[in-house]
């Protein structure tokens, strides 16, 4: 008809036509499943080269007693098990037939001992124990011991010193008239005399005025009374006995905190049962003790109204 001939236009090719040029809908997703796994497999890489620095830093930074820490913590573990093994064998120990047996008697026993006691018979566990720190006693004396009978007294030993007569002999002194004075006091062995450092001085005062000095570093003992032969400082009131009382410096060892024994000096005041006491600072004293005098310690005998100040010089 007078028309130019036009080519239809290409229809496109749906899927499964064949076309060499066209990729199919399900190729892209498979490719795309491809790089996910490389990615995987490179993440799972890279955490495990993360792991493998980071315990490498780990071993550096450990300490130089780490080591001995874990041995440490390895013997305590063994130590623990040997005792929980220990703890487990006494118990199967004590489970045992034997112990069961050996506690009941235990229980059994007791009952035993009262009914005898009941009986009227003697148990051997209430019988008298006597301890002794020296050698063990006699024969006898143990067999009183387990029959309850007395224990037999020892002896008397023979006292060979001197009594009564020869003894008053010994204390006493010959008076040019042919009487004798007994002495009441002897000096003990500690007796010594003082040490030249510690000038020790005793004061009489009679009222506000100083009558007397008396230096005491000349002897170990001062007798004080009215018996004018044998006494060393005399006190002529009628209150006062004849031999009235003592001053004695006497050695004397202590022990301090350390253990070390320290020895000293020191003047002392005894009363020789007198009948009107001796009083010190004011305060009477007892009869035949010892009592330690201080510097400025006031004594007084009898009723007498002088007054006897000990003294100690300054060491300067």
């Amino acid at each position: 008809m007078g028309y130019d001939s036009v080519s239809p236009p290409p229809r496109r090719s749906r899927q499964g036509d064949g076309d060499p040029d066209e990729e199919p809908r399900g190729s892209r997703k498979s490719r795309g499943d491809g790089h996910g796994s490389d990615r995987r497999r490179d993440r799972d890489g890279s955490a495990d080269r993360d792991r493998e620095r980071r315990r490498h830093r780990r071993s550096r930074s450990r300490s130089p007693h780490s080591g001995r820490r874990e041995r440490e913590r390895e013997r305590d573990g063994r130590r623990d098990r040997a005792r929980g093994r220990d703890h487990d064998r006494e118990k199967r120990r004590r489970a045992s037939p034997d112990d069961d047996r050996r506690e009941r008697r235990d229980r059994d026993r007791p009952r035993k001992r009262d009914r005898t006691i009941e009986e009227g018979g003697s148990e051997r566990d209430d019988r008298q124990v006597v301890k002794r720190n020296g050698p063990l006693p006699p024969q006898a004396q143990s067999f009183a011991l387990e029959k309850g009978e007395e224990v037999p007294k020892e002896k008397e030993k023979p006292n060979r010193g001197t009594t009564g007569t020869l003894a008053a002999a010994s204390n006493s002194i010959a008076q040019a008239d042919g009487s004798t004075i007994v002495l009441k006091y002897h000096e003990p062995p500690e007796a010594r005399k003082p040490s030249p450092k510690d000038q020790w001085k005793l004061f009489v005062f009679k009222g506000p005025d100083i009558i007397d000095t008396i230096e005491l570093n000349h002897r170990t003992c001062w007798l004080i009374g009215r018996e004018m032969a044998v006494i060393d400082i005399a006190a002529e009131h009628p209150s006062i006995s004849k031999q009235h009382a003592v001053i004695q410096f006497r050695y004397l060892e202590k022990r301090n905190e350390y253990g070390d024994k320290i020895g000293k000096v020191k003047p002392y005041v005894i009363d020789l049962d007198s009948a009107n006491g001796t009083l010190l600072n004011s305060k009477k004293i007892a009869d035949s003790r010892y009592l330690e005098l201080q510097d400025k310690d006031l004594l007084q005998f009898g009723q007498s109204t002088r007054e006897y100040v000990l003294m100690l010089a300054p060491k300067n």
